[in-house]
């Protein structure tokens, strides 16, 4: 069948197979050009707007500053022997999922470690999205060397610096010790923090996602060690000094002790030590006894009994209260003032002031305080410098206290007068004799080799000083509280303390502070020293029978190291019994 003109004309074209329709065409090309021109905006956007912030962003996830520890500084006796060091040592630090990524090498790096494989297993997990973790800090390089050898994926050593004492717990309380990562936490590690640590370098690296380091940038700032502190301390003296106040503080079953050596003619100390101690190499047992990290001598408090009844004399002197042959009348030996009553040993009647310190007459200091009254005896004790700090340079030195002389009242006159009613601490009551010592004037206890920037301060004339130290040699010889104080070939003047601990609002019966503080050659005193021993608990607590004889021993090897010329003749008691008096 044919189909008409008019029909053939009005029948659509066929299209040939394989061809799509023209407008799908247009469609497949728009859209490519859509494409296009989306991806070109985004090129856009990713090289040109946000390229600042992605650069940013991938240096943040790659780029890396690294540390280089500077070495902290070191801590040297006053003739260079060392007493803090810093040793490099190596950290093994882990990215956790890279190594559990690789667990066949878990167990022997654990073993390595001295961990068990479970042990270590479990704090990989703990810490599987951290870059970085501590495996073990301050291993000795050779022991870190073995660990790297292993060459398990994601551990990497780190350079750190380990604190390191040689004298170990001879010096503990004294220097003090660093945290792990070689601040200073205690003593003069934390005193002279600022000048010991050093300054860290940086250095500008690319590291992969491991934490491995791909390529070393340009940027570089060297590490800077920290400066070097010499301190006054005599380390050889120190050995001594520590050696004999650990030997009394165990003979006597005492809770501790404090012992000082200074230099009188600069104000340096030479030995400071106290009981009981620690090791500050042994890290692991440092929480154990925080107590012993304290250095007593700088932050314990004590009320200094009849140890000041020597500075209440100078005063007195001083002031022209009393007059230095004067006699004072100490009765049958007992006082009553107030509610008061003060005692002593014994009755001693008409007494000059050289018997009332040899003595250690309660009674008599007493009346020559009552004389100079509440002001005139604060201010004194302010001037030898109680209730401030020492600025011998130890952080944290405590004040004492020394209540405003409108509290005391008659009472409070009267137990001044013999050293109750205030506290003070050892290196207050050091440098307070230090007046007596360097003839009339204050000079500061240093730690630092040179001795204290402070200038010397007039307290007392240098004739008061000489009168006191003379009556002071009393306490020494025959009949004085001090007799086991004496040292061969010297003239020693000192003075004893036995004082009763407060206990609940009054005094204990059986809890004393033993005391000793003593200066030689008497003439010109180049040595002072200090001894407290803590709550002697063996049966004797008296100053003389407890704390004289530490004196004795460490003053005669002080005066020995020193090279001080004795005396031309042989003026020390050695071999006489203690005397009366408690004090």
């Amino acid at each position: 069948m044919s189909l008409s003109k008019s029909q053939a004309r009005n029948k659509p074209a066929e299209v040939p197979a394989g061809l799509a329709p023209a407008w799908r065409q247009h469609v497949l090309v728009g859209l490519l050009v859509l494409g296009f021109v989306a991806l070109g905006l985004r090129a856009f956007e990713l090289q040109v707007r946000d390229r600042d912030f992605l650069l940013a962003e991938g240096e943040r996830r790659h780029v890396r500053t690294l540390l280089e520890p500077g070495g902290r500084g070191a801590v040297r006796d006053r003739h260079g022997a060392p007493l803090a060091l810093s040793a490099p040592v190596e950290s093994i630090w882990v990215v956790p999922s890279a190594l559990l990524a690789e667990p066949a090498y878990i167990a022997p790096l654990a073993n390595l470690l001295e961990m068990q494989r479970g042990e270590l297993q479990a704090e990989l997990e703990k810490r599987r999205g951290r870059q970085f973790y501590y495996l073990k800090r301050q291993l000795p390089p050779s022991e870190a060397r073995r660990i790297l050898d292993l060459d398990a994926p994601g551990v990497f050593s780190q350079r750190e610096y380990r604190r390191y004492y040689p004298a170990g717990e001879v010096t503990a309380q004294l220097v003090g010790l660093c945290n792990i990562d070689g601040v200073g936490q205690e003593g003069l590690e934390r005193g002279f923090d600022s000048l010991l640590a050093g300054s860290p370098g940086q250095r500008l690296v690319i590291q992969d996602r491991l934490g491995r380091v791909v390529d070393d940038l340009d940027e570089f700032r060297a590490s800077r060690p920290g400066q070097d502190v010499d301190l006054s301390i005599d380390l050889r003296l120190q050995h001594y000094a520590y050696g004999e106040l650990k030997a009394a503080v165990s003979a006597h079953n005492a809770k501790g002790g404090v012992i000082l050596v200074a230099d009188v003619q600069t104000g340096e100390i030479l030995a400071l030590a106290t009981q009981p101690g620690f090791n500050p190499n042994n890290r692991n047992s440092l929480g154990e006894n925080r107590a012993a990290w304290r250095n007593r001598a700088a932050l314990d408090q004590f009320e200094p009994g009849s140890t000041v009844k020597p500075l209440m004399l100078a005063a007195a002197l001083q002031n022209n209260i009393i007059d230095a042959s004067e006699q004072v009348d100490t009765g049958n030996g007992w006082i009553k003032i107030g509610r008061l009553q003060v005692r002593d040993y014994r009755g001693y009647g008409q007494i000059g002031l050289t018997e009332l310190l040899a003595k250690s007459s309660n009674v008599g200091a007493v009346k020559v305080g009552m004389l100079m009254g509440a002001d005139r005896l604060f201010d004194a004790y302010r001037a030898f410098g109680f209730g401030y700090s020492t600025a011998s340079g130890f952080p944290g030195e405590v004040a004492g206290q020394l209540t405003s002389p409108y509290e005391w009242g008659d009472v409070g006159t009267a137990t001044a007068s013999y050293g109750y009613g205030m506290s003070v601490t050892a290196l207050q009551l050091a440098q307070a004799y230090m007046v007596l010592a360097a003839d009339g004037v204050r000079r500061t206890l240093s730690l630092v080799k040179g001795g204290s920037q402070f200038e010397d301060e007039r307290i007392i004339s240098a004739e008061v000083a000489a009168q006191v130290r003379e009556m002071l040699t009393a306490v020494v010889q025959p009949g004085g509280t001090g007799t086991r104080a004496a040292v061969p070939g010297y003239r020693v003047a000192g003075k004893t303390g036995t004082v009763r601990k407060a206990e609940g609002g009054g005094y204990a019966e059986d809890r004393h502070q033993s005391l000793f503080v003593g200066m030689l050659p008497a003439d010109q005193p180049r040595l002072l020293s200090l001894v407290v021993i803590d709550e002697p608990r063996s049966g004797v607590y008296y100053g003389g029978l407890v704390a004289a004889p530490v004196f004795s021993r460490v003053a005669s090897s002080a005066a020995r190291l020193l090279q001080i010329a004795p005396a031309e003749g042989d003026h020390s008691i050695a071999r006489v019994a203690v005397g009366d008096s408690h004090s």
